[in-house]
């Protein structure tokens, strides 16, 4: 079943045959699947919380199958929770890039959308446990103690995705008043339609990344704004 662009039950079969000592490739299955769901809509937080919620809820199900222990089922569900954080890494990577060419342009931080933007970066990591604590109550009862144990120890770890918004809100709100105190800023007129194209242009950015969670891959030639949000835009209509 294919759902957000997930193949549910591929994820299903791999939880449900893998070993404790599969983790990374489950670890590396979860971080490819989520990045390409991500890839096929645009960035909002409601996109990506439907695509965490389904990748949650498929590791669950195939973990459930599976007869290893409760130690092990616990260690496959934290590989899972692993590469969901290394995917929503990437899509915090990618805010970043299309933050950066916005303030680059004199987008300030007292517009709405700028606001609005830098909030959602901020907010991806309570997003990313929320969702994965919501998909876990739907789950079955075998499956709710090892994972209120991985949602425990990793709030405690705290996650890469956290990590990444907490330096990326930083470093551009010191850009953007560093640029603002130099006098650099866009007409309102332009400024508002550069943060218009924002979702879409951020859809743009990840697509067009160098590197997936996978392996090296030929890097692109650098892209506008407009040019990222076009390829975005022809991305999500194929996976319609």
């Amino acid at each position: 079943m294919i759902k957000s662009g997930i193949d549910q039950d591929a994820l299903v079969d791999m939880f449900a045959a893998a070993s404790a000592k599969q983790g990374e490739k489950l670890r590396k299955a979860v971080a490819d699947a989520t990045l390409k769901a991500l890839q096929g809509r645009e960035l909002t937080l409601d996109n990506v919380r439907k695509v965490i919620k389904t990748v949650t809820q498929a590791a669950s199900a195939g973990a459930e199958k599976n007869p290893a222990s409760v130690v092990d089922v616990e260690s496959m569900l934290r590989k899972a929770f692993d590469g969901m954080d290394a995917a929503l890494l990437q899509a915090v990577q990618a805010n970043r890039k299309a933050l950066q060419q916005l303030v680059d342009q004199g987008a300030g931080l007292r517009e709405t959308q700028m606001k609005a933007a830098l909030a959602g970066v901020e907010k991806m990591e309570d997003m990313f446990f929320s969702t994965v604590g919501k998909a876990v109550q739907g789950v079955g009862a075998p499956m709710q103690g090892p994972w209120n144990q991985v949602l425990k120890t990793m709030k405690i770890e705290g996650t890469a995705t956290g990590a990444g918004a907490a330096q990326t809100v930083e470093q551009l709100m010191a850009q953007a008043q560093e640029a603002l105190r130099k006098g650099r800023a866009t007409s309102l007129r332009a400024s508002q339609a550069l943060m218009d194209s924002y979702t879409a242009m951020v859809s743009g950015v990840l697509i067009g990344m160098s590197e997936g969670l996978g392996g090296a891959k030929e890097a692109p030639a650098k892209s506008s704004p407009a040019a990222s949000a076009k390829k975005a835009a022809a991305k999500k209509s194929s996976t319609r």
